[in-house]
């Protein structure tokens, strides 16, 4: 299967047009979240967005809400939204999580969950599944400039539990366009350009 995923394409219009072009030859479609520029934008940016034909499977982010983007998706049928729940789409069975996680201090607009929010909130594991995160897990992809890790430890341990087949999340910057691994398991902070990964 070819994977094209994105992330935190922040109403950047080149982005969108990067990520449409290389999804032409693949099978899906991941965002990870970030798709308006805080809390604005989003509807115009999933409006390009919709020009792919496969499937897409989207976490909000921490610049949207689920309901945001589940209202901007609405009239897309090939657009499939997660947040604490799965879906299966030909064959291959995909779970997420959006928001970040853990909350972004001082920030009136994010859109934030606790640790303990995010435990609840995370679905049952299954063998063979996709997981789709805007957080990164803690100590992996996660570190800003000054190397501090601000990843999220619920996602970690969700992951070294449940042992998907991949991790796509975004939310640092700094670590766009990085793939490294939890014991095996790629994760891939994709960044706005789409990133390609087969598996």
């Amino acid at each position: 299967m070819r994977y094209i995923i994105f992330s935190d394409i922040h109403c950047d219009k080149a982005s969108c047009e990067s990520v449409i072009s290389k999804t032409k030859n693949a099978d899906f479609a991941i965002g990870a979240g970030d798709y308006a520029l805080f809390r604005k934008g989003l509807e115009q940016t999933i409006d390009i967005l919709s020009l792919i034909k496969i499937p897409v499977i989207l976490v909000p982010g921490n610049h949207e809400t689920c309901l945001e983007l589940s209202n901007a998706c609405e009239e897309y049928n090939n657009f499939h939204i997660l947040h604490g729940n799965s879906i299966q789409i030909n064959g291959v069975l995909f779970m997420g999580i959006g928001c970040a996680i853990p909350v972004t201090p001082f920030i009136p607009w994010s859109v934030d969950l606790s640790e303990e929010e995010a435990q609840k909130l995370l679905p049952e594991p299954h063998n063979d599944f996709v997981f789709i995160t805007h957080s990164p897990p803690f100590g992996c992809l996660d570190t800003l400039n000054n190397n501090k890790h601000i990843g999220s430890k619920s996602i970690r341990t969700f992951i070294e539990k449940s042992k998907p087949l991949f991790v796509a999340c975004g939310h640092i910057h700094e670590r766009w366009k990085q793939q490294s691994n939890i014991n095996g398991i790629p994760v891939i902070n994709a960044g706005p350009e789409g990133y390609e990964f087969e598996y």
